[in-house]
């Protein structure tokens, strides 16, 4: 039975790589421009019913809505080369077309105006499928789109669709160099969304993804930003390999969740790939040799990480929550086994005292129809309590901002700072807080009684109020 995820992308960043993301596996599942099969993608063993489904005419169509406030992002994708294939239905450009001038509370609240639009679109994707497994959405948070209107569907999904799963790929901004002024309320915004209503979300730094299109891409001065989507669409392709090329373990998204997040709210991931040379990156730079243990030895290395995470020695009890390496392409299992081996032999990968200390290792054909020079390539899920570092730098950025009171005046113009009430602020940062205290307490052997005193004086209070 399949089990269909359907994807939204909001806003410019979210659309964009959506866009990147789509013709990527199209050119994976040999699915042409126009939305036919190939006539030599003739192999098989792949579930092309995970992302599209198949229209009355036998051309394939995108479990994809695209959702934008302004017409530029979205327009020129559908008038670019795999514009054909997307359901027209499916695209929701605001009327008012003006964008949300990179303001949460001007995103959400638009969220809200546009809501019944989007979810009618959602509801019919979701009544067409078989067996829905569940949702990715694709948005930045630094934004005002991407984040307002992103957050408000999370919400709203949350709500509507309670046993679904909710997987987001999150563009966090780069802190040192952000052209939006507003990032650290926008980003802290979001991140309270993320935190309370996403079941995994995927952190994709755009720090990170700067360093690895310059450092290990061979990029020219055309499209710096269309090289950095390539690398994230690489990295969605890779992280559901599985469920498009099932073998015998994790060939669905619940399956791969459960064995990353063994708690709840510690649901942030970072990823790692290795090697940037198919044909979804151009001009990338060569690396000579692909055994699996050079693939999962380059995996844990922090330059191929797309986090930027310090390094310094306040952060050396920075551990490995969980780890699952996906392994494509011709791999013997014994050659994982010795490798497994020797990396826990030199101490590569420091993990959690109160959990298991092993990487979990999947194991997935490459596609068929897309040529790649390299025999293996490997994409790393990690939960790393390191990420607590980057949502600090949020919360201390906001910080700084909040005690001035910089730019309050463009956000209380909207209802939900209505009266010049800015709490939601202060709410978030709680959050943020809780989220960075409950990773920290994750590099602790005592961590299974993280929050247990709390809970016993609850019950003590209790018994007493029954005497």
């Amino acid at each position: 039975m399949p089990r269909e995820l359907l994807t939204l992308s909001a806003g410019q960043a979210g659309n964009s790589i959506g866009s990147e993301f789509w013709s990527t596996l199209c050119r994976e599942h040999g699915i042409g421009k126009d939305g036919t099969l190939e006539e030599w993608a003739t192999d098989g063993g792949d579930r092309k019913d995970v992302f599209f489904y198949q229209a009355d005419d036998e051309h394939y169509i995108p479990r994809a809505i695209m959702i934008d406030l302004e017409p530029r992002v979205v327009s020129k994708i559908v008038t670019g080369p795999y514009g054909e294939i997307f359901n027209s239905e499916n695209i929701y450009i605001d009327k008012e077309g003006g964008g949300a001038g990179n303001n949460f509370a001007a995103g959400h609240a638009a969220g809200e105006r546009i809501y019944d639009d989007v979810i009618e679109m959602v509801d019919r994707e979701a009544e067409g499928s078989e067996s829905l497994e569940g949702f990715m959405l694709l948005h930045s948070i630094a934004g005002g789109t991407g984040s307002g209107l992103g957050s408000y569907l999370l919400e709203r999904l949350n709500d509507s669709y309670p046993k679904k799963l909710i997987q987001t790929y999150s563009v966090f901004p780069d802190s040192s160099n952000s052209d939006i002024v507003v990032q650290p309320y926008n980003s802290l915004l979001t991140l309270k969304r993320l935190t309370n209503h996403a079941d995994s979300v995927v952190v994709l730094d755009n720090q990170a993804l700067s360093r690895i299109s310059q450092d290990r891409v061979t990029t020219g001065a055309d499209d710096e930003f269309r090289q950095e989507n390539q690398l994230v669409s690489t990295v969605m392709a890779a992280s559901t390999q599985t469920l498009r090329y099932p073998g015998y373990m994790n060939n669905d998204l619940v399956g791969m969740i459960a064995s990353l997040i063994p708690t709840p709210k510690c649901h942030f991931l970072s990823t790692a790939y290795t090697p940037f040379s198919n044909d979804a990156v151009d001009q990338s730079k060569s690396v000579r040799k692909t055994t699996v243990l050079d693939v999962m030895r380059r995996l844990l290395q922090p330059k191929n990480r797309m986090v930027s995470t310090p390094t310094t020695v306040a952060n050396r009890a920075a551990c490995y929550i969980s780890i699952l390496n996906i392994i494509q392409g011709d791999v013997d299992p014994t050659d994982v086994h010795k490798s497994l081996i020797r990396i826990r032999e030199r101490n590569l990968a420091n993990f959690i005292p109160w959990g298991p200390a092993s990487i979990q290792v999947a194991l997935t054909r490459q596609s068929p129809y897309v040529q790649t020079p390299h025999r293996v390539s490997g994409l790393m899920l990690a939960n790393h309590t390191s990420i607590a570092a980057m949502f600090k730098r949020t919360v201390d950025q906001y910080s700084k901002m909040r005690e001035k009171k910089v730019f309050f005046n463009n956000y209380a113009k909207y209802p939900m700072f209505e009266g010049d009430n800015f709490d939601e602020f202060d709410d978030a940062r709680d959050v943020a807080l809780d989220l960075i205290a409950e990773y920290q307490a994750c590099e602790k052997a005592d961590y299974i009684d993280y929050g247990a005193p709390r809970v016993e004086g609850d019950r003590e209070r209790r018994r007493d109020g029954d005497e």
